[in-house]
């Protein structure tokens, strides 16, 4: 392993073929640096720089290793550079729902990292039930989960009134069986929407299963068939209420997190503020 300091002296003496200006510019005295040369050649074995000539220069085999030298310094600054700067060492783990990354919830994002370069967001969506499970297995800091019943150690819980919907601009009466577009297997709407038409002694088949709300909510939009949705994200789209069921009832929206204090603790309170107003 080459010294890098030996490679610096070597590589400021090329620069400058002058031993009293490379030392000048290394804020180093002239025999230090021909001492340092000196070790560089004894490491390698070979004389790198041709002292008889005027100016000094290096020698061939000095050539060879002066791309080299550089390079491999040019390589130890940008490392020193990378490890000096902090941004991204430190990560809080966050996993939301789908329709919780809101353009809202986007902007406190952005803000925080601003404000802590230090910290890098990894923001995970998915499924309440499979968020609740990665959580409690200690796999995010923080968690948005919808569900029935909060448990006690909710930081905070907000109402999340449902509704059946479909196309604004398609008008039909829905047949027997009732085609349904949904969220896949173990998602809380889908389930609940099995069950409701299930208790109303009705039939169903599965139209359209969409991984992302936007998908979901594009099924509806074209007349696929109905389905079970937050009022809340609605509202930009081309569905309506529909009257093949009453109103279902309310889940919670809620909010985990194993800490509350210093940086977790003030994006806990920004993602709060932002579901509070959905």
């Amino acid at each position: 392993m080459l010294d890098p300091r030996l490679l610096r002296t070597f590589v400021a003496i090329a620069d400058a073929a002058s031993f009293t200006t490379a030392a000048d510019r290394l804020h180093s005295t002239q025999s230090t640096v021909s001492q340092q040369l000196g070790r560089l050649e004894a490491a390698v074995g070979q004389s790198l720089i041709d002292r008889s000539a005027r100016p000094i220069s290096p020698t061939a085999s000095g050539e060879r290793l002066l791309g080299y030298a550089r390079r491999l310094l040019a390589l130890q600054n940008e490392a020193e550079t990378l490890l000096a700067d902090p941004s991204g060492t430190i990560t809080i783990r966050i996993g939301v729902p789908d329709d919780v990354v809101t353009m809202s919830m986007s902007r406190q994002f952005a803000r925080f990292a601003e404000r802590h370069r230090e910290i890098r967001l990894d923001v995970t969506t998915g499924l309440s039930r499979d968020l609740t499970r990665r959580f409690r297995a200690g796999e995010f800091d923080i968690a948005i989960v919808k569900e029935a019943v909060a448990d006690g150690d909710a930081r905070a819980s907000f109402s999340e009134p449902l509704a059946w919907f479909e196309a604004r601009d398609v008008f039909r009466d829905w047949p027997d069986p009732i085609p349904l577009v949904t969220f896949p297997p173990g998602g809380l709407y889908r389930d609940l929407m099995i069950d409701r038409i299930e208790r109303e002694r009705r039939n169903w088949y599965i139209a359209f299963t969409g991984n992302s709300l936007a998908s979901v909510l594009s099924a509806i939009e074209a007349g696929l068939g109905v389905s079970v949705l937050p009022i809340s994200t609605t509202g930009a789209h081309a569905v309506r209420t529909s009257a093949i069921f009453s109103a279902e009832a309310p889940l919670l929206l809620s909010i985990y997190a194993w800490e509350a204090a210093g940086a977790t603790g003030e994006l806990l309170a920004a993602m709060i503020d932002v579901i509070s107003k959905r």
